[in-house]
């Protein structure tokens, strides 16, 4: 039977055997989502970049859009389902309160019985801090973990707030952890703000506010953010982490010398991705985004886009991975690539 202990220590790095991202079919224009929010298409891309996004269908929910993905991490990763010794769901956005979703994520893509399988919710932040937590539980033990970063904003969005409706989409992303020949996870940083976390909140459906149908008619159960404030927390907090970090680790984000430095963040706004890139050095051509085509995914936005960057990768890049969101929080993270073929 599978199982994971954690304990010992590791004989061998763990790195990303495999990725796979899936985003729905369904492309939702800035047309679409303009006259609800009391805006234009024109203003949509002028301040957040984005041209559109991807919202499910109604049949498809967050387990869907999650073993889509995951599948295609296991091929890519060429292992067997069996071989899985964790399952790890980073969302916002569950199934339902209960149960967790990764449950029927392991269910869907067949992880034989025993196999530990659980949610974690960092927000946007999520992936990287499922990925730092499923590395270490890996250590010493040799087996593999499926991390995913899903969310569909598209179920809890006001259309009529043209602060949330225009920014977000809906997709997954997921990776294969396990031992690798390289340096793989280098090395990881999470942190919460916690006085800030009244920035970004979905007020209502939870135990302090449970649903109702007051809570409903006031519109409590939708996504709501501050987005100044969000902005002003990203300058002012997330610019400093990832620069400690940097040098840290000592990372030069405008060298062109192998290893290069590619930059993969949280997709929120291409605006804020541009000018986050331009104040830690990174160049455009090694920043790299997806939000014009898919808008703000949630967890799911840093796998999503690893996976599209993965064309642009060369052995031994090193790849530096932040998200950012709701908490507030930060995650960081440091991959050296090694190409799963």
């Amino acid at each position: 039977m599978p199982h994971l202990s954690v304990a010992g220590s590791p004989t061998r790095p763990i790195g990303v055997l495999g990725m796979g991202s899936y985003v729905p079919g369904n492309v939702i224009t800035n047309e679409e989502v303009a006259v609800p929010a009391g805006t234009t298409p024109e203003w949509i891309e002028q301040r957040t970049g984005i041209q559109a996004r991807r919202w499910a269908k109604p049949d498809e929910f967050t387990s869907v859009l999650a073993a889509t993905a995951a599948r295609a991490a296991i091929t890519d990763a060429d292992i067997s389902v069996s071989d899985l010794s964790l399952v790890l769901v980073a969302t916002s956005t569950p199934d339902s309160p209960q149960p967790p979703t990764a449950v029927a994520v392991a269910a869907a893509i067949g992880v034989p019985p025993g196999t530990p399988a659980f949610d974690l919710n960092a927000v946007c932040s999520g992936f990287v801090f499922a990925l730092a937590t499923a590395e270490r539980m890996l250590h010493g033990t040799g087996g593999h973990a499926l991390v995913i970063g899903v969310d569909l904003y598209s179920r809890i969005l006001n259309p009529a707030d043209r602060r949330t409706a225009v920014l977000f989409g809906d997709g997954a992303g997921a990776v294969v952890l396990g031992p690798t020949n390289g340096r793989g996870v280098i090395a990881t940083r999470l942190l919460t703000y916690p006085d800030h976390r009244d920035l970004i909140r979905v007020p209502a459906g939870g135990s302090r506010i449970p649903a109702s149908p007051e809570s409903l008619a006031q519109g409590l159960h939708c996504f709501t953010m501050d987005g100044r404030a969000v902005r002003s927390f990203v300058e002012n907090h997330v610019a400093t982490v990832v620069r400690d970090f940097m040098d840290d680790h000592c990372i030069q984000s405008d060298g062109n010398d192998s290893p290069r430095v590619h930059f993969v963040p949280h997709q929120a706004n291409a605006r804020l991705i541009e000018k986050l890139a331009a104040d830690l050095g990174f160049p455009p051509e090694r920043t790299h985004m997806t939000v014009q085509r898919y808008g703000n995914t949630g967890a799911a936005s840093v796998p999503v886009t690893l996976n599209d960057a993965t064309r642009h990768l060369a052995p031994r890049d090193l790849v530096l991975l932040a998200g950012f969101g709701g908490g507030m929080a930060a995650g960081l993270a440091l991959l050296e690539w090694e190409p799963s073929k």
